[in-house]
């Protein structure tokens, strides 16, 4: 509460310094800092914990949680070299679909420390690459589970999607792989769901991961070193207060780790939305109030072109109220007490909303709406120039600050 406070304070003496609508993203790196880090320490020495870039790649971010994390995960080119430029040596895992050659070549060159492998066709494809520059590629089958947890708001395995290797057909991917002399078979990635947020089922998907392992060791007699369970964690929308139990479930991954896993395998997290969806946050004033049809809108500087998660996922942020009480104008303020209302953007759409019907105790043009839960997920994701509407500011909160 106290972070959520000095974010309020920030936002609130920015306003009274601009007579513009203020819009702006701020991302509170002191908070950050000190999540991120009370991630890693409770994790057993078997576990190494990722930074999956997609969820944030602002410099500012990658900086801020670097240190307290074992290296990045990428699933672009251009995540990569944003990566690069700033880490030279850190370690690098290549995921997600579609890699072209030249991704595949930059990877190689870029020394990363795991390609995830989608599909048959770019297994043979990147040990054709690795054998022309006469070097090995250090690989994880990428599997689509035919169970995969419940519970998650997006799902990528248990059903069809364009995601990894079917099941069905990993016994062939890993003979394919095994003969392949550019390419070294490390183990499997796991990565089936987004947004997880029950810790239990969690660690049931975990386990069915370690057991497709030590299955898959007793098959081919021989080992595998790596285990990588994805990302997927997810945060509470509806109830921002509300955490997933982190502490809670390293103890319960250490035992289960002790009862199910080998001695040799390595477990990777990549998580992104854990990490950052809490330390950010995302500012749009109140341009004005209108009733159509008996609903209330307020219309607001931003929208989804700054934050498209909302209408992705068919959801209402989470915000709160930034009260302003300037009022530079020589007629009444429009104001709503107690009503239920729709907070729209500023786009040409009618499907530019943030949160619809959501109840106000009190909201005034000029006031400002503050959504949480913005570091994940949020300005990466959004089509930022749609209609060329002015990007907002970015904030960012140091220990200094």
């Amino acid at each position: 509460m106290e972070r959520l406070n000095t974010v309020i304070q920030t936002i609130a003496s920015r306003k009274t310094k601009q007579r513009s609508p203020l819009c702006a993203y701020v991302y509170d790196l002191e908070g950050l800092r000190a999540h991120t880090a009370s991630l890693s320490a409770p994790l057993p020495p078997s576990v190494q914990l990722f930074y999956a870039v997609k969820a944030n790649a602002d410099e500012h971010i990658l900086k801020t949680v670097a240190p307290h994390v074992t290296g990045f995960e990428v699933a672009s080119g251009g995540e990569l070299q944003k990566v690069r430029r700033l880490f030279s040596d850190a370690p690098v895992i290549f995921g997600g679909p579609g890699k072209t050659d030249e991704e595949l070549i930059a990877a190689l060159e870029a020394r990363v420390a795991l390609i995830h492998i989608e599909s048959l066709w770019e297994l043979q494809r990147l040990s054709w690459i690795a054998a022309e520059r006469q070097t090995t590629a250090r690989v994880l089958l990428r599997v689509n589970l035919r169970q995969a947890a419940s519970g998650a708001t997006l799902h990528m395995a248990g059903k069809p999607t364009q995601f990894g290797i079917d099941e069905r057909h990993i016994a062939e991917a890993i003979y394919i792989a095994l003969a392949l002399p550019s390419v070294d078979l490390q183990g499997f990635h796991f990565h089936s769901m987004s947004n997880h947020t029950d810790e239990q089922a969690h660690l049931s998907f975990i386990e069915t991961c370690l057991s497709f392992v030590a299955q898959a060791e007793k098959t081919y007699r021989r080992p595998f070193s790596v285990v990588n369970v994805g990302g997927g964690v997810g945060i509470h929308y509806s109830d921002p207060d509300r955490p997933f139990h982190w502490d809670w479930f390293a103890k319960e991954l250490n035992l289960l780790l002790r009862r199910h896993a080998s001695r040799h395998w390595t477990v990777i997290f990549e998580l992104g939305r854990l990490i950052t969806a809490h330390s950010g946050y995302y500012a749009a004033e109140v341009l004005d109030l209108k009733n159509n049809y008996g609903t209330y809108f307020a219309i607001l500087r931003g929208g989804t072109h700054h934050l498209r998660l909302p209408a992705a996922w068919k959801m209402n942020h989470p915000f709160l109220i930034i009260p302003v009480n300037e009022w530079p104008y020589p007629f009444d303020r429009p104001s709503l007490f107690n009503e239920r209302v729709t907070l729209a953007g500023e786009l040409c759409t009618p499907n530019d909303v943030l949160a619809r019907d959501v109840p106000c105790a009190r909201l005034r043009v000029g006031d400002i709406v503050l959504f949480r839960c913005a570091g994940a997920y949020g300005w990466d994701i959004s089509h930022h120039d749609f209609l060329s509407h002015p990007h907002p500011e970015f904030i960012y909160l140091e220990p200094s600050t």
